[in-house]
């Protein structure tokens, strides 16, 4: 196995919320890490067109990827355009060739929007066609052999779009990263103020301590926690196969195969 994760997120910021800490210790663990937002962010500012705020945006998550030592893949569409549609999923495969990671991070396959949910079904596909030389992708990558295992990290506040709580299979002890994470959320300046205002998210890097630990008191062992629940392995990896917790040993608590994985009514 390849020592190789890939964390896509359908936004910037969104992998700083959900799966930087994981990915943080996983690079400790000796795993070379990469990191993608499938959209610009251009959506995301009440001030400037959509020009400028794809450029604020991309700094922003170009910086946050390089302090953890990251690969960086650029983006591919506007905000509210990831449609799970053929030429995205070309271009997504053609990325996810290119990394032929072993772990595959990616969202929540329930959430409270639309680009969200789209990009996990969009990597999920991506990763399930990295072998399948007659699945053409954009720009055209040979197809590539080998195991990968696909996790899914928490919707935001661990709740669904029918605001249910979302239970994780997997808990990764992010405690001691938690001050790097909540560093790379911060370099999303950007997004403080347009939170604020359109979505009621005060106090943007006191959201994601929260968040982060009421993930933490749903796994009752670590103070701080990111959630997993590891896809439907067939057609990916064997199994039994766990390589996130294989790397991260006593930082992970929980069943990969997903026993307590649930969505566990409103709250």
């Amino acid at each position: 196995m390849n020592q190789r994760a890939f964390a896509i997120g359908a936004h910037p910021d969104d992998i700083e919320f959900g799966m930087a800490g994981t990915l943080i210790l996983l690079k400790r663990a000796g795993f070379e890490i990469h990191y993608m937002n499938v959209a610009t962010g251009s959506c995301g500012s009440m001030e400037w067109d959509a020009a400028r705020t794809e450029r604020v945006r991309l700094e922003e998550a170009k910086r946050a990827a390089v302090r953890i030592g990251a690969a960086f893949h650029p983006p591919l569409v506007p905000d509210i355009e990831i449609f799970y549609e053929k030429g995205l999923l070309a271009r997504l495969g053609s990325v996810v060739r290119e990394v032929a990671p072993s772990i595959l991070l990616v969202p929540s396959p329930e959430d409270y929007m639309e680009d969200h949910t789209n990009t996990a079904r969009l990597a999920v596909s991506a990763a399930f066609c990295r072998n399948m030389s007659n699945f053409p992708v954009d720009p055209p990558r040979a197809a590539v052999a080998g195991e990968v295992t696909v996790y899914h990290a928490q919707p935001y506040w661990n709740r669904d779009g029918l605001n249910r709580v979302v239970l994780p299979g997997l808990f990764v002890d992010v405690t001691g990263v938690l001050e790097e994470k909540v560093a790379m959320l911060a370099e999303h300046r950007s997004q403080k103020e347009w939170l604020d205002r359109s979505q009621g998210i005060d106090a943007y890097l006191t959201a994601l301590r929260e968040s982060t630990r009421e993930t933490g008191e749903l796994s009752g062992r670590f103070e701080y926690a990111e959630g997993w629940r590891r896809h439907n392995p067939l057609g990916f990896c064997a199994a039994t196969a766990d390589p996130l917790s294989d790397a991260l040993g006593e930082l992970v608590c929980g069943d990969a195969a997903g026993d307590r994985s649930s969505v566990i009514g409103d709250r």
